[in-house]
């Protein structure tokens, strides 16, 4: 399943990138493919993160959203949209799971 990764990054430091990176590895690890919006560059207006961040959830088959994207404009715009979208919702506690050939 691709699961795109939705969190606070703004105010964070480095851009809250480790618990994305974290997040990502255990997608993986669960046989994942996880679309990671804290591998884009710095220096991007927030404008142009949102259409890219919006892009890849496009092409999501689920999201993941991690601890405090309740506070988080960007993240919780992303979460109506999968919600709109019919997307499973899942989170660090309500973890999507492992694909068969992993398991």
């Amino acid at each position: 399943m691709k699961i795109y990764i939705s969190g606070p990054m703004t105010g964070y430091e480095n851009s809250n990138r480790d618990a994305f990176n974290k997040e990502a590895d255990r997608l993986s690890r669960h046989g994942h493919s996880a679309l990671n919006p804290a591998t884009l560059p710095n220096g991007l207006t927030q404008r142009e993160y949102m259409d890219i961040r919006f892009a890849m959830l496009r092409c999501a088959d689920a999201i993941l959203m991690l601890p405090g994207w309740k506070a988080s404009a960007g993240a919780t715009a992303e979460y109506h949209y999968a919600y709109k979208m019919e997307m499973p919702v899942f989170t660090t506690l309500n973890y999507p799971p492992a694909c068969s050939s992993v398991a």
